[in-house]
């Protein structure tokens, strides 16, 4: 299983309760209402701060998997 810093923990909860009290925003400005979207964006700026976050999954290892999981 991946493993995640302290660091970038505190910062996916920092963002949470941002995104609860609508005070996220996205880069377009738009209000975030999306959870998986809140925590995107915590280990996008953990990743930038040079957190311990597990690299991204590219856009083919991730059509993979869904592909094996309807199998």
């Amino acid at each position: 299983m991946a493993k995640y810093s302290k660091e970038s923990g505190e910062k996916v909860e920092e963002v949470m309760h941002e995104m609860k009290e609508g005070k996220l925003k996205t880069g377009t400005g738009k209000k975030v209402t999306s959870p998986k979207q809140a925590i995107a964006i915590a280990l996008s700026e953990a990743r930038e701060a040079g957190d311990k976050v597990p690299k991204k999954a590219t856009a083919k290892k991730a059509a993979g998997k869904k592909e094996k999981k309807q199998d």
